[in-house]
């Protein structure tokens, strides 16, 4: 890694101005609420622990939440990252492929048949979605003379968006117990989220990240063409399935902690592709950070839109996430 910095001084110096970025969101989050408070009085929550109702809204509410953010937007940017870069697909992310919508669906039946309340087995169940969701997509999209290609992928993701969120409502319908339990999860936040959520799923959040960075060569050799791939001895179909898994890793555990947050896979690669190139090392790293920093300026601006109220984040994400989709569908689905 500091051989790469040292190689890429200004792309080095982009990294440290949006950690710097990140730093400031993690602050004004810290500080920022219905509540407002002080680095100060963060300081002393830890230090000097009186039970004020600041220094309870700091240590259960505000820190948990930041380190939430951090940990999904990091995995949501390098999902995002790592699905359009295998599927050499403009549009790919978690959402539009449908990951999300079967991570989610695979926890409603849980919650509606079979009462399961349990956060590791919402993990479980989320990854389990994801897979099953992103296997159909492949399928589907891989269907017909001309085979897989990015138009039908999206459209296989829209279906199976489609179907699961039908799924979804109509048990819900029928079980008002479950929606009570779900309903807000299911619109996506980290508000709420207490430490445990992230501690659960965090191990295969830092598996899901060094893999996608292990494989950012790899990948990068892929985006040649299987055929020129495999004239360098690499072995393709085992890239693309520890890809697929680290997506599935990546996706699961967001949606087990936060629910289903589309978009932010979506923008981030965009965005890092614009400021380094396609060199994927650094695409990934990019992506990552302003995925942490996308997601934590959704969840400042969600306090404060509708105070004292509260927007689900994924409300917020997708307000830019559906007019930047556009944007990028109306350039051409055939370029990435």
């Amino acid at each position: 890694m500091k051989s790469l910095l040292n190689n890429n001084p200004l792309r080095a110096a982009g990294l440290v101005a949006a950690l710097l970025l990140l730093l400031y969101l993690s602050y004004a989050s810290l500080v920022f609420g219905i509540i407002d408070t002080s680095w100060q009085t963060v300081i002393d929550a830890y230090t000097q622990y009186n039970g004020s109702n600041e220094h309870i809204v700091i240590k259960e509410v505000r820190v948990p939440r930041v380190l939430n953010a951090l940990a999904v937007g990091v995995s949501l940017g390098l999902a995002g990252a790592v699905l359009q870069a295998l599927t050499r697909n403009p549009v790919a992310d978690a959402e539009l492929f449908g990951l999300n919508a079967g991570a989610a669906l695979f926890v409603v039946i849980a919650v509606a048949f079979f009462g399961i309340s349990s956060l590791t087995s919402f993990t479980w169940l989320a990854f389990l979605g994801a897979a099953v969701s992103g296997l159909v997509v492949y399928l589907l999209g891989s269907l017909g003379r001309d085979g897989l290609t990015p138009v039908k992928l999206t459209l296989a993701g829209a279906a199976i968006t489609a179907l699961s969120g039908s799924a979804r409502h109509g048990m819900l319908v029928l079980n008002e117990k479950a929606l009570d339990e779900v309903l807000f999860w299911l619109a996506g936040s980290v508000g709420g989220r207490k430490l445990e959520f992230l501690q659960a799923v965090f191990p295969y959040m830092i598996v899901a990240w060094a893999a996608a960075f292990l494989l950012a060569r790899p990948i990068q050799t892929l985006l040649m063409g299987d055929d020129v791939a495999k004239g360098l001895g690499q072995r393709t179909l085992l890239v693309k399935l520890a890809a697929g898994a680290a997506i599935v890793l990546l996706t699961g555990s967001s949606v087990a902690v936060a629910g289903p947050i589309g978009f932010v896979g979506l923008i981030t690669p965009h965005l890092a592709r614009y400021l380094v190139g396609r060199e994927m090392t650094w695409v990934f790293v990019y992506s990552g950070v302003l995925g942490a920093a996308i997601l934590l300026a959704a969840d400042i601006a969600a306090r404060f839109i509708a105070k004292p109220a509260e927007v689900p984040i994924g409300a917020m994400t997708a307000l830019v996430g559906i007019p930047f989709f556009i944007y990028v569908a109306r350039k051409g689905l055939g370029k990435n």
